[in-house]
């Protein structure tokens, strides 16, 4: 059912309820539910269940009461078909064939549009995903980290939000120097299994390429900063490091680049320091009262919001603790106007969460108690050749998402890049998941996203067959519609934007993974129950146009979710 119409029903019901609740000052709030039982009707209201006891009235009276005016109501005409009471006061309301019918013409006319929303129009929203160490290349987590936060910004760009999509670089600190140690254990000749190979050292093929690249002198450049330009001295570590992550930098970009994820902006770690953006936030932390010194290192006083116990900030040789430059980051982005920020993160940050939360209530600047919301995910594994594959031999200890794309699609990037991104967002984020490449490979209905984006080449197909104009469909009339299938797959077109809202609400694009599928198969059960390509003109149209409105809603929830709609498989 389309949001106008629910609009419009409640609207029905409000209007039975004004003599009933004349004279009292009850303002209860008309809410419709899906019935689980789709034979009890399109939608169910217990709003006289909620009623009667505050109106000393019996729950099936005041029902039959609210019916006899929703039935009497001349605005109704055309929408509400029958309107039933089921077991102790339930409103259960079928809506008219026409009005079911009406999403078609809808779909058709609004086009790329359909399900997109202007709530959230006028307000902003940060999300920060990805965010890996330039340690290494990245890992199938972070392409988890990267389906599922990419998705959840068209999310809330798809509900008229401004979003930004930001990058945050874990540039310094002691694995930037292990990073740069590495590299300079391998430039002068020196590899993993050596007796003088570094114990924490990275073991990668990939620190061999920086090596031989800085050993030859090259030039290298990241998505956004200065190019890094080696100077080939294997003894200066200061020139090894910065063209080290300059180096990884670039290689994530691509590793991006091949999954089809941009990001507006990058924020660099370092920069915080640099800024003088760290030790404000220090400060202010100070002034408001909540630190206090003890055995040489400062603390913050984090059970004063919530947390087990206070956590130290600056330590006894002057550094400061990981979440000190957390706080300073997400003061900065309290400070940029996002009044809404969301990190996409592994499950292992969770620890952080509390203190993160107690240092921004801690410098008194009114920002909320749950700023930042948090999407925790939790680990992948990777299933290949009936076989869970550990490590990758260009990273030396784990999967990366480059490899996870090529196997996927066989050598094609495009087809990797789909089932990939699918894969990754169809679970919810706080489930372990298991990628099954020789699942991703297949094409029958096992696959998920060929099982989808077949339901759009189909369509296609059929339209080919047909030869006809497409815009005669746009004023067909679609009365014909009235099989079972074509009722399904008509109340479920009408059901994406609502699904859309949720999914955003919620925090949960999984939901449009879900939905998709759902959609892909009552195309499919459509198509083997009734042919579209029949004599009778006036159902060949009717059907035309239903199928029309289908495929254009998969390209929608497909587009949304960074994946492709084929018009041949």
């Amino acid at each position: 059912m389309l949001a106008q119409q629910k609009q419009e029903i409640i609207a029905l019901f409000q209007a039975a309820l004004a003599p009933v609740l004349a004279g009292t000052t009850l303002e209860p709030t008309v809410v419709l539910e899906r019935p689980r039982d789709a034979s009890h009707g399109d939608v169910a209201c217990n709003i006289a269940m909620q009623l009667a006891k505050q109106l000393k009235q019996n729950p099936r009276e005041l029902a039959q009461t609210i019916v006899t005016a929703v039935l009497a109501n001349p605005a109704g005409k055309g929408l509400v078909e029958a309107v039933e009471i089921a077991g102790p006061g339930f409103i259960n309301v079928r809506v008219s064939n026409a009005a079911k019918q009406a999403v078609v013409k809808t779909i058709l006319g609004e086009a790329d549009s359909y399900g997109r929303s202007t709530a959230g129009a006028g307000k902003q929203v940060i999300l920060e995903f990805v965010s890996a160490n330039p340690t290494g290349p990245l890992h199938v987590g972070h392409g988890r980290q990267a389906a599922l936060g990419d998705a959840l910004s068209s999310l809330f760009d798809a509900q008229g939000y401004k979003v930004t999509r930001e990058f945050y670089y874990n540039d310094a600190g002691v694995q930037i120097q292990t990073l740069a140690n590495s590299v300079q254990a391998r430039a002068r000749g020196l590899k993993p299994g050596d007796a003088e190979w570094p114990e924490s050292a990275y073991n990668g093929d990939y620190i061999a390429d920086i090596a031989n690249d800085f050993k030859a002198g090259k030039t290298v450049s990241a998505s956004d900063g200065q190019p890094a330009t080696a100077n080939g001295n294997v003894e200066d570590i200061d020139s090894i490091r910065p063209f080290a992550v300059t180096y990884l930098r670039n290689e994530q970009d691509i590793d991006l680049q091949a999954f089809g994820v941009k990001f507006d902006n990058y924020y660099l770690e370092s920069s915080l320091y640099a800024d003088g953006k760290v030790n404000n936030a220090v400060e202010t932390l100070i002034k408001a009262g909540h630190t206090y010194e003890q055995d040489g290192a400062l603390w913050l006083r984090t059970t004063d919001f919530g947390d087990d116990k206070d956590r130290v900030m600056r330590k006894t040789d002057g550094t400061y603790t990981y979440f000190v430059p957390d706080v300073a980051y997400h003061l900065v982005k309290w400070q940029r106007g996002f009044v809404q920020a969301i990190n996409i993160q592994g499950s292992d940050h969770h620890g952080t969460i509390a203190r993160v939360r107690a240092g921004l209530q801690a410098v008194d600047m009114g920002i909320p108690q749950g700023y930042p919301d948090y999407v925790l995910h939790k680990m992948v594994t990777v299933m290949k050749d009936g076989e869970e594959v550990k490590i990758s031999k260009r990273a030396g200890s784990y999967v990366t998402v480059r490899d996870l794309i090529e196997w996927s699609g066989g050598g094609d990037i495009a087809k990797g890049r789909d089932a990939v991104r699918f894969f990754l967002i169809s679970r919810k984020a706080d489930t372990e998941f298991v990628f099954d490449v020789d699942v991703a490979l297949k094409t029958t209905d096992e696959n998920p996203v060929y099982y989808v984006q077949y339901a759009h080449a189909r369509i296609c197909r059929i339209l080919e067959n047909w030869g006809g104009d497409e815009s005669a469909v746009a004023n067909v009339d679609l009365s014909p519609l009235t099989a079972p299938t074509e009722a399904t797959l008509l109340a479920t077109l009408a059901a994406y934007p609502e699904m859309l809202a949720r999914a955003q609400a919620e925090l949960g694009p999984h939901q449009v993974a879900f939905y998709l599928r759902d959609l892909a198969a009552n195309l499919h059960s459509f198509y083997f129950a009734e042919k579209v390509l029949v004599e009778d003109e006036a159902v060949k149209m009717a059907r035309l146009a239903l199928v029309i409105a289908a495929r254009q809603v998969l390209r929608n929830g497909l587009a949304l979710i960074g994946v492709s709609a084929p018009n041949k498989m």
